[in-house]
């Protein structure tokens, strides 16, 4: 086996290596989470006597004032129907453009959110994402504000029992609502609600302090979860608590994670940002005024059940008698769409906004190449023709170079009868053959690993995409042509069932089963690398020629269970690459090999 075959073997092991290990930590563990990427967050019923009868504590908040007490509907039947726990307790609806819900006048809080918009199916009649739920049904997801009162202190502050007055039956983006709460002690706390017609609410608490006592609060807020969500189990992914807090980075853990943290809670203090918890598409975010310091906590309790909790304290606020205080929060409930989030952070001075979508380690890759896909979409209308204009784009961007790339190639071809005389020449003295191909390569100004540079600069590229295809919400349930109904999940057909003929399906065979989701667009894909394949000479070494026949069967099995909007891409970017090669090749005068490799293989004939 000589150098060129050696190094040829290394290349193709370590492309497939690349390929696994992208499968095994990017791609779908099992392809079957792949088609639920699109429905709602489910977790495992609770047993009843697991729910926890009250709200954990806020850590680091003074624990006074009773933040434990037993909830209405909490313990007595946490399988109960989110609809029969709604119609439990007194309400004020919401209803905007994009959101219905209401709020529990029982608590105060938010506990009821549907998105209007988005479907757990790209059937139509499919149930609304439920994001929010209460405390009672099957998944608890709340978040509301209010104040603690301080150590020490007597007076009585609204709990998570406490029946408010509403000044309204609805809030909708042009009516705010006014809830209010007389404690008979000389205080007099209100909540003023708004919302806007995209997912943004915002909650100004204020205390009236009619005592003849001044009285100290603490503001806080808060977001809860019960049991553990279902998540897509994706390393490329983050999914559980996340947050920006003062001048720190991007904060993100998992719901496992947090549990290693000490007292399985991670705590943070700082000036601007938010914090929450974030799912692939949707997220619920409080995020405090941004000029003033707080005290921020995701962190964990429980046992059988566990609750899930993200909060904020701000500083102490003392009211004298005669004054009113309070406290503005803006909570953000909803689909993470990238320019509602963008739009987020500039009109409202939210730091790193943004960062609630998970661009990765690629950002300044992943976001424009978003912005240019989604520009080109609102002209054209499909996400699917938008990825393929892209791709031409980026084959632009990337020309010159495979130009020079292909051209080495194609001189390579021209110099193959020399490179092969002076193997011949000097057969068992590698040094100089070494020696010698490298003046020839000086000499005819061609560089060996040219072909290779196409391709690595183009990776950060094609992982951006595949973020871009897999995170964002505008992909999510986005149709191409025919079959394809999701650009980010995988080709619904499959070669292995008949393209749905033979009821069985071979994805949940052990092992095996990620690999055998082979659709008609990853076959299409594989066609195609084969077309590219055949384009160069077929190698003379029995073992390279192997490998290449192989490649594009491997590289088909690989990508079955990716996005299709990424396989999409992957074939047009290779039949790009095909009709760029082949004009390079004739302009260069080197004869383009296609045609006889195919004659051949189709004939049975051997290579000479």
């Amino acid at each position: 086996m000589n150098d060129d075959t050696r190094n040829l073997i290394l290349a193709i092991g370590m492309s497939l290596l690349v390929i696994i290990g992208w499968n095994y930590f990017f791609g779908k563990p099992t392809v079957d989470s792949v088609r639920q990427t699109q429905a709602r967050i489910e977790s495992t019923p609770a047993p009843p006597s697991a729910i926890p009868a009250g709200n954990p504590p806020i850590p680091g908040a003074p624990q006074a004032g009773g933040l434990e007490p037993a909830m209405p509907g909490a313990a007595a039947n946490p399988q109960a129907s989110r609809e029969s726990v709604l119609a439990s307790s007194p309400r004020v609806t919401i209803d905007t453009a994009n959101l219905k819900g209401s709020i529990n006048l029982r608590s105060g809080r938010i506990d009821d959110v549907s998105l209007k918009a988005y479907r757990e199916t790209t059937d139509p009649k499919s149930q609304n994402i439920v994001l929010l739920a209460p405390i009672g049904s099957e998944h608890p997801y709340v978040v509301g504000t209010g104040f603690i009162p301080q150590a020490g202190s007597s007076v009585t502050v609204p709990l998570p029992d406490t029946l408010w007055i509403a000044d309204s039956s609805t809030l909708t983006a042009e009516k705010p609502v006014t809830l209010s709460f007389d404690n008979g002690k000389g205080q007099i706390f209100r909540r003023a609600i708004t919302v806007d017609n995209d997912f943004m609410f915002t909650f100004a608490d204020t205390v009236e302090n009619k005592g003849a006592e001044p009285v100290t609060l603490v503001p806080y807020a808060r977001a809860v979860r019960v049991g553990k969500p279902k998540t897509d189990g994706y390393a490329v992914l983050h999914e559980g608590f996340v947050g920006v807090v003062g001048d720190s980075r991007v904060q993100e853990y998992t719901y496992d994670a947090i549990e290693k943290e000490t007292r399985a809670t991670k705590t943070l203090a700082g000036t601007s940002g938010w914090i929450g918890f974030t799912d692939k598409y949707w997220a619920v975010a409080i995020i405090p005024e941004q000029d003033k310091a707080y005290d921020a906590s995701f962190s964990s309790s429980g046992d059988a059940l566990k609750t899930y909790q993200t909060a904020l304290i701000e500083q102490p606020q003392t009211i004298a008698p005669g004054a009113t205080a309070g406290f503005t929060t803006r909570i953000f409930a909803g689909a993470k769409v990238t320019k509602t989030v963008d739009d987020y952070q500039a009109k409202f001075g939210i730091k790193n906004f943004d960062l609630i979508i998970d661009w990765g380690w690629f950002y300044f890759i992943t976001k424009p190449l978003f912005w240019i896909i989604d520009f080109i979409y609102r002209y054209v209308g499909n996400f699917g023709v938008a990825i393929l204009i892209v791709t031409v784009l980026v084959k632009g961007v990337f020309f010159p170079l495979a130009n020079k790339s292909y051209m080495s190639m194609a001189k390579m071809k021209a110099v193959q009868p020399q490179m092969t005389a002076i193997r011949e020449r000097y057969p068992d003295d590698k040094a100089k053959q070494q020696q010698e191909l490298m003046e020839l390569y000086k000499k005819e100004k061609i560089n060996p690993i040219a072909g290779c540079l196409p391709v690595v600069v183009q990776i950060p590229v094609f992982f951006a995409l595949y973020k871009v295809i897999f995170i964002t919400i505008e992909m999510r349930q986005a149709p191409f042509f025919g079959w394809i109904k999701d650009l980010a999940a995988p080709d619904p057909t499959n070669l292995f069932t008949l393209f749905g003929l033979i009821p069985v399906d071979p994805t949940q065979v052990p092992l095996l089963g990620p690999f055998l989701h082979l659709g008609i667009w990853p076959i299409i894909m594989g066609v195609s690398m084969f077309i590219q394949m055949k384009m160069n000479p077929e190698p003379t070494d029995p073992i390279q020629k192997q490998m290449f026949a192989w490649m594009p069967v491997i590289f088909t099995f690989m990508l079955g269970a990716f996005p299709a909007g990424l396989v999409i891409y992957w074939t047009w970017n290779n039949l790009l690459s095909v009709t760029q090669q082949g004009f390079i090749m004739k302009k260069a005068g080197v004869k383009i090999e296609l045609w006889d490799n195919l004659r051949n293989m189709l004939a049975g004939k051997k290579t000479t």
